[in-house]
């Protein structure tokens, strides 16, 4: 946290909301599907590439910030596997928009000791794209802060489909095909996020309610946040709103809220619970 206010103006906006949130209840691991690149070109009436290009800015910002934050871990969904599907122009456009960004940024990636890897089926990548790519993942594997994961070319249904083609040629490698058995354990073990924590906040922009393939797996139990800002309108003061609310919510898992493990019933009430309803043993 201390490095994010030496980022900020003091007693500005952003400053107050940063005070507001606890640094012991940060999400180790924030994923964001950026959404909206297009809707804020069409409203402006530019070409979707505008609207790509006005994306980067809150890029950067969210980055930075989350890095000053001491986020662990931030995945952004970059190019999904159905965004082959749009005009010719618009997908070379993005790639890119790719390459600049990863070129201007290696110097900020360096000084704030960020290591960049990408996940996706990363073999379809055109070969430039690949070649800049692989040059910054090499540059910054040193480094030691944040890790920022693109999601690159990436389905969350793909994903899955690897991690189980894996583990079958994995077994059949060692000629255990026969007794292979899946888990949840060796699931997570193949997928491209092995090793890190789940997304404990999924943030989503442009105020669709949809996950749109994106993490399947991993956001099982994650917080959801959607906010109507168009992505390249989103700037530090809804990341930390983003963040405020996600501190509100209670947590659960699957089991009981700590209110409610508080206010539990006792065996003797939910036996005359049962008794009145003519359902005891």
């Amino acid at each position: 946290m201390t490095g994010l206010f030496e980022a900020l103006e003091p007693g500005g906006k952003d400053w107050l909301l940063a005070e507001s949130i606890d640094s012991g209840r940060l999400p180790a691991h924030i994923a964001i599907i950026m959404d909206g690149n297009g809707r804020w070109a069409k409203r402006r009436r530019l070409p979707r590439a505008a609207g790509h290009r006005a994306g980067v800015e809150p890029v950067r910002m969210t980055v930075e910030t989350c890095a000053r934050l001491g986020i662990q871990a931030l995945t952004l969904y970059a190019f999904s596997v159905e965004n082959w599907k749009r005009p010719r122009l618009e997908v070379d456009t993005l790639w890119r928009l790719l390459r600049i960004y990863l070129r201007r940024e290696l110097p900020d990636l360096m000084r704030n000791n960020i290591q960049l890897v990408a996940m996706g089926r990363l073999e379809a990548l055109p070969a430039a794209a690949k070649r800049e790519l692989d040059a910054v993942i090499a540059a910054t594997s040193g480094n030691t802060g944040m890790r920022l994961n693109l999601a690159i070319n990436y389905s969350g249904r793909a994903e899955l489909a690897d991690a189980m083609n894996s583990l079958v040629e994995e077994a059949r490698g060692q000629g255990t095909l026969q007794q292979l058995r899946i888990d949840e354990e060796a699931i997570a073990s193949k997928l491209y996020t092995a090793g890190l924590p789940d997304p404990d906040l999924l943030i989503r922009t442009s105020g669709e309610m949809r996950v749109s393939n994106f993490l399947l797996w991993q956001i099982a139990y994650a917080e959801l946040y959607v906010t109507e800002k168009l992505w390249p309108d989103f700037d530090r003061e809804d990341l930390l709103r983003a963040l405020l609310e996600y501190q509100k919510r209670d947590r659960r898992f699957g089991g009981l809220g700590s209110a409610e493990t508080l206010l539990e019933e006792s065996p003797a009430r939910v036996e005359r619970w049962l008794e009145a309803l003519g359902t005891t043993r």
